[in-house]
């Protein structure tokens, strides 16, 4: 009897982000799905939250200026948080596709997939066109209006990689893709776009500007070295002065678009309303206080504690619903 040939062992891991924390995708995805799930950034889950928590801010202003929620609304906020995550991974594949000469410059990204050689840039554009395609399938079952508004999104997406070539700005960019959820949910509640939505939209905006100028100072001297633009750079021992004024952009477009958005609601609606604008601007004043540009860990886990700012108006504007 011949002997039995021995298994095929598992394909080993492939290797890990650098700056990746460990999490489910290092320790439980398949290993040929790996690269994938790290291209979309689904090992690092707050670019997911920071591109969803202005579709569920918008949700709930739109609620409250309709005085109005329903089983289409709990589909809306489902199917935002999924919208968001194929999004999400789309504009990071797409990202790491025009970036991927610069990525392989720059210790913290030359271990991403493409330039570590796990996925090649054929492979990256297909996977990016099934996650748009899986995300437009969700996206055709909202209103018409909304549905513009989603193919509208694809110009700031598209831009955005090559910001960082042409100015100092790129979290300009950046916020007008990762915000654009504002305009998109509120119309879909609402089935057009309104006043509160694009205050809201700018609140946004700003708060990318500010939250993402700390996750930038993290590639200072590399950015430096390679040419790389960024308002970290730009601000540089400024950029304390610079959070600080970003931080109460943030804090009076949010609060108009509330008081906009609450305009024909009860008082003490409106007060409720208004201390989810105050809670984030809190946790704001708390970022800034922690904030040491030289300290690459403590940036980092300030960048990543904006997913607890942005959900802290939420409990305020439900309860606000209510009364």
């Amino acid at each position: 009897m011949p002997p039995v040939p021995p298994p095929h062992p598992a394909p080993p891991a492939a290797p890990r982000v650098a700056d990746s924390a460990g999490n489910w995708v290092d320790t439980a995805a398949p290993a040929r799905w790996q690269p994938y799930l790290r291209l979309s950034r689904l090992d690092r889950p707050i670019g997911t939250w920071l591109l969803l928590l202005p579709c569920w801010w918008a949700i709930a202003l739109a609620a409250l200026a309709t005085d109005s929620a329903g089983i289409f609304d709990a589909w809306l906020i489902a199917g935002s948080a999924m919208g968001a995550a194929l999004m999400r991974g789309a504009g990071c594949t797409w990202n790491d596709i025009t970036d991927r000469h610069i990525d392989g410059s720059v210790a913290r990204t030359r271990s991403r997939p493409i330039p570590s050689g796990q996925v090649s840039v054929r492979q990256a554009l297909i996977w990016a066109v099934v996650q748009c395609l899986v995300s437009l399938a969700i996206l055709l079952t909202f209103p018409a209006p909304a549905i513009a508004l989603g193919f509208a999104a694809l110009i700031p997406v598209a831009i955005y990689p090559f910001a960082k070539r042409f100015t100092w700005w790129p979290q300009v960019f950046l916020g007008l893709a990762f915000n654009w959820g504002a305009l998109l949910l509120w119309t879909a509640h609402t089935g057009t776009l309104g006043g509160p939505a694009v205050v809201l939209y700018l609140a946004g905006i700003a708060w990318t500007l500010f939250y993402d100028t700390i996750y930038a100072h993290q590639d200072t001297t590399d950015d430096a070295l390679i040419g790389v633009k960024s308002t970290a750079r730009l601000f540089g021992d400024a950029s304390p002065r610079w959070l600080t004024g970003f931080a109460a952009i943030t804090f009076v477009l949010f609060v108009i678009a509330v008081l906009w958005a609450c305009a024909d609601r009860s008082t003490l609606s409106q007060i409720i309303a208004l201390g989810g604008p105050v809670a984030l601007r809190v946790h704001l004043a708390w970022q800034l206080r922690r904030f040491n540009p030289a300290d690459g860990q403590g940036l980092l886990r300030l960048f990543r504690s904006n997913r607890d700012a942005g959900l802290l108006p939420l409990p305020f504007f439900a309860i606000a619903l209510l009364v």
